[in-house]
């Protein structure tokens, strides 16, 4: 993105210099991590654009896409959902009755655990999903409008490399 009309700055570039004197390796995580956060930004402002269309939020949009990437019969636990989307469980349960109300999801019991629940991908809501990742993959292409693909490509692979490091567990 060229904000100051310099070739190949962005407007992270013109917050360095509030920077300075910080350590190098500071400055660059700084820069990466406000990077990240605004293409996320931008991921999400064109995804929550193309959702409202179907009367979707993102929650919502997390938890369908959850169930469909779980395969059929596209069925998860609670707590999995939770688990995998890095909601509260009091959010998951907000989400879930929403589209239960929606009839995009319905609850079943778990005949091997009595004390825990499936949420199931009711028809409907598979087709809705179908719909709303559709729209997920205009929205990621509106955002990534004009940056070749290989250079998409290098920075998810960079990015990649960032997260398996950043991500171990440390000790404490």
């Amino acid at each position: 993105m060229q904000q100051d009309g310099q070739a190949g700055r962005d407007e992270v570039d013109a917050l360095v210099p509030g920077w300075a004197g910080l350590p190098a390796g500071l400055v660059a995580g700084l820069e990466l991590s406000k990077r990240v956060s605004r293409i996320g930004g931008l991921f999400e402002r064109e995804t929550r654009a193309e959702l409202a269309d179907l009367g979707l939020t993102y929650a919502e949009f997390d938890v369908l896409a959850a169930l469909r990437r779980a395969g059929a019969p596209y069925r998860l636990r609670p707590s999995e959902l939770t688990r995998s989307l890095f909601l509260t469980s009091g959010g998951t349960s907000n989400v879930l009755h929403r589209l239960a109300k929606a009839g995009y999801v319905e609850r079943a019991a778990n005949t091997a655990d009595g004390r825990s629940r499936w949420v199931r991908l009711t028809e409907d809501g598979l087709r809705v999903t179908e719909t709303a990742l559709a729209a997920s993959g205009r929205a990621h292409a509106a955002a990534m409008a004009g940056v070749p693909d290989d250079v998409v490509r290098r920075a998810a692979d960079a990015l990649r490399e960032v997260l398996l490091a950043a991500g171990r567990p440390r000790p404490r």
